[in-house]
């Protein structure tokens, strides 16, 4: 039940519904993921961690850089269903279609131009 409680608290917010799904396509830098949201670098912070401890998405940090992916092998089957049903509700919604849009170009910009831009590093 906790755990359950855990991963729909996780996905009763716009911004971390968003992050999640942004992930569908790999490993994100913390900072594409405040340039694609639009939000202090704090508030995506926040919000990583929450899906982080409701076992969504897994960390890794490299230098001063902290990557976020979707959980794979390691995660619940809850977790993985929930990834999965958010993925197929909501893949073609015009708000996720954009973002996808939105991190193409994002993608593109390095680490060190988004950090700058956001001075979180």
């Amino acid at each position: 039940m906790r755990e359950f409680l855990s991963i729909t608290r996780a996905l009763s917010d716009e911004g971390r519904v968003r992050a999640l799904l942004a992930l569908a396509d790999g490993e994100l830098c913390l900072c594409h993921i405040i340039e694609l949201l639009g939000l202090a670098p704090s508030t995506v912070s926040k919000h990583m961690a929450v899906l982080h401890q409701a076992g969504l998405v897994e960390t890794r940090k490299e230098g001063r850089w902290i990557y976020y992916r979707l959980a794979d092998g390691a995660a619940s089957a809850c977790a993985k269903k929930a990834i999965a049903m958010t993925l197929d509700c909501l893949a073609r919604a015009g708000r996720i279609r954009d973002d996808a849009k939105k991190l193409k170009c994002v993608r593109k910009m390095t680490l060190e131009q988004l950090c700058r831009h956001y001075k979180t590093c």
